[in-house]
């Protein structure tokens, strides 16, 4: 038996179910995320709120990155209504001096159909390689397939959406009935509040699902376990 074995037995026996877990995978401590301008609210702050709670039992640091350093809405520059009702995110980093990251969130919203998001999409390019887990919400994913990095992937995004989306990436498998797709150490979740599912399954599976439901329920929060079950597909006919 090796040592890692032995740990991993003295954990279990121990009780601490979520450490033994993450002796399984790499924990990140570094974590970023991306906001541009029409991003959904929930797609952030959902996924935001249960890192919040982890960052007690954790070292975790957490980057707001954007292309520049002003305060990014959640409504796209032109509102069909005039309507003036937007929250903000201030960026701690620009795509220019962003630091090293070991997980990646890429949000979606209706920005995601903008035409300057190059400089969001070179960056998802540039940066996934050195991740550790990469994650998507919602139409987000359909940043990440402009990039190429969901090519050869199995992947899921917003059902209402969902061919508008699945169209920037042609070389994806994409997944109709799903919650959420894990492949490898790509998390992409469908609709809004799937981020949160989602977020919860990836902390079920690196740090143990121990840790995930404590944190669930510190948030009172019922979470969608089954990755599979999405009524919201059948709703839009897919």
């Amino acid at each position: 038996m090796g040592v890692t074995d032995l740990l991993k037995l003295l954990l279990l026996s121990s009780g601490f179910v979520g450490l033994a877990a993450a002796a399984d995978s790499p924990i990140p401590v570094n974590f970023g995320v991306i906001a541009f301008p029409g991003f959904e609210a929930l797609d952030i702050f959902g996924p935001l709120d249960a890192l919040n709670l982890l960052a007690y039992k954790y070292p975790m640091n957490l980057s707001i990155i954007a292309a520049t350093m002003d305060p990014v809405g959640t409504t796209p520059r032109i509102n069909p209504k005039n309507s003036n009702f937007s929250e903000f995110i201030v960026p701690t980093h620009t795509f220019e001096n962003a630091p090293p990251l070991d997980f990646l969130l890429v949000p979606g919203g209706p920005g995601t159909r903008a035409t300057n998001l190059n400089s969001t999409i070179d960056f998802v390019r540039d940066t996934y390689p050195s991740l550790q887990y990469f994650m998507t919400v919602c139409t987000g994913a359909g940043i990440a397939a402009r990039a190429g990095v969901l090519d050869g992937k199995n992947a899921t995004t917003n059902k209402r959406a969902f061919k508008e989306t699945s169209a920037w990436g042609p070389k994806t498998n994409w997944i109709t009935h799903a919650r959420w797709v894990v492949d490898g150490n790509i998390w992409t979740t469908s609709g809004v509040s799937a981020g949160t599912d989602g977020l919860f399954g990836f902390m079920s599976q690196i740090y143990g699902e121990d840790v995930a439901l404590n944190t669930a329920n510190g948030m009172e929060y019922v979470r969608w376990t089954n990755a599979s079950y999405d009524p919201f597909a059948d709703l839009y006919d897919l």
